[in-house]
């Protein structure tokens, strides 16, 4: 028995460390971050869409249209009446305007992201930089030097094209970009400050204003790394006929996203993001980079309508987090089944965040983390509620998710929210029924181990009480 715990330790050891050296890497904090800074865009234009189709859309929104409480035809008398009325065109233009949010925020994601990478970047591999915003000016003309300028555009309706000379493809500013934007911009910043390090500049004297200086010292050091793109550019269009993002996204992320699609790497993450979070280890700072350059770009093409993914970060929040399998799930098993005075407090104590999804009381409180007692329902939670979400979606019963709803929101109201319709609310009540089950018999069986102490417990409550 003494040599299962010794073994047991160890492997507990070796995992925590070595998970932790990965959760620690300054490339996958680099990433991390800049996903982190940039979803913030992507949650103002979730939640304009989620806005435009669930409470504004007059055909088919939640209010309005025919799925939901078709106030529509209530207030017309009649579906085409309605489509004829003076509010269906003001619902109408007014959810067109609340899109156009997406021009700022989706269809640029590739460019925001070589701003916030690029300055990251810099931050964190060259900290003795003057000027980060510089590193960022460069990566930004790297970037801009690399798009494809000439490209063929499809007709619609048609198998034919026509060439496009002297304009950008703007449609790698969006998901298409993401791989270029990090790479190019990566690079870009690594090339100008190795020129800085090795004092590649032009020296001003001391009487010239700081930021004059700064400008005419960059001068070199930018001339370097526009000039290595140019000739990369050069390069890849000259060997393969393609521009570089073009061919990084065939080579890069045509790949990564087929992968990212596949049941296996679903079921990896979802497992996986328990196991991690038992050892103590916060998940996101593993998969949240390996996430930002996969789910989340099917997040995006989900809400701009370009795609119907299953897979997405969307969905696992729907389904796992916002449904309340590591949160809502175990504290209403303790709830409801646990006869131990302590597990009872924190369980109270826990609720009020464990509604907003925030399960670190009940983590950190009971504990769950590295308590044997609570290893297998904590693991399984997460997959069988991401599993059941998929039943359902494999069955038509809901689609997929395209509608961006902050995680906080309470379980079942998040599920409306989400699909846009009653269905996504059933979906989590099955989820949160079926998660809290699997917690009740290790409930019982912490108050059996516990009997001494919930025992002691109740006796000294019959003393208490007066006879």
């Amino acid at each position: 028995m003494a040599q299962k715990e010794g073994r047991w330790q160890r492997f507990q050891g070796n995992f925590t460390r070595y998970a932790g050296k990965i959760a620690a890497n300054k490339l996958l904090l680099t990433l991390r971050d800049s996903f982190i800074i940039v979803a913030a865009t992507s949650m103002i234009a979730g939640f304009a869409i989620m806005m435009q189709n669930v409470f504004i859309d007059p055909t088919n929104g939640l209010i309005f249209g025919q799925q939901g409480l078709r106030l529509g035809k209530l207030i017309s008398g009649s579906w085409g009446a309605w489509t004829h009325s003076g509010l269906f065109s003001g619902l109408t233009t007014t959810g067109n305007l609340i899109g156009l949010v997406s021009n700022g925020s989706l269809n640029t994601f590739a460019i925001l992201l070589v701003v916030i990478f690029s300055h990251t970047f810099s931050r964190k591999y060259f900290p003795k930089s003057k000027e980060h915003m510089t590193s960022v000016l460069y990566a930004l003309g790297a970037f801009f030097i690399c798009m494809p300028w000439h490209f063929k555009y499809p007709l619609t309706g048609t198998q034919k094209s026509v060439d496009v000379l002297n304009y950008m493809d703007t449609s790698f500013f969006g998901t298409k970009g993401v791989f270029a934007a990090l790479l190019i911009s990566g690079l870009a910043v690594w090339i100008y400050n190795k020129s800085l390090e090795k004092n590649l500049t032009i020296k001003m004297p001391d009487s010239v204003p700081p930021a004059v200086a700064r400008s005419f010292e960059s001068l070199i050091p930018g001339v370097i790394t526009m000039g290595v793109f140019i000739i990369l550019t050069g390069i890849s269009t000259s060997f393969t006929g393609e521009t570089m993002p073009e061919l990084l996204l065939t080579i890069l992320q045509k790949p990564a996203l087929a992968i990212s699609g596949t049941g296996i790497f679903a079921f990896i993450s979802q497992f996986t993001w328990g196991l991690l979070q038992w050892f103590g280890i916060h998940p996101t700072s593993i998969w949240g980079p390996i996430f930002g350059l996969t789910w989340n770009i099917n997040d995006t093409q989900n809400m701009l309508g370009q795609a119907h993914h299953i897979y997405s970060t969307l969905f696992m929040n729907f389904s796992t987090v916002a449904a309340g399998s590591c949160s809502v799930s175990p504290v209403l098993a303790l709830l409801l089944f646990s006869k131990r005075i302590a597990a009872k407090k924190i369980s109270k104590i826990a609720i009020m965040p464990a509604i907003f999804n925030i399960s670190e009381p009940i983590t950190f409180g009971l504990p769950i983390i590295l308590n044997p007692l609570y290893f297998i329902p904590w693991v399984v939670a997460q997959p069988l509620a991401f599993y059941i979400g998929i039943f359902f979606t494999k069955i038509n019963f809901i689609g997929p998710i395209v509608n961006n709803v902050p995680w906080t929101v309470p379980t079942l109201i998040s599920g409306l929210l989400y699909t846009g319709s009653i269905k996504g609310l059933i979906v989590q009540a099955v989820i949160v029924f079926i998660t809290t089950a699997i917690y009740v018999p290790f409930v019982k069986m912490d108050n059996k181990i516990n009997a001494d102490a919930i025992q002691e417990n109740a006796e000294f409550n019959a003393i208490k009480e007066p006879k």
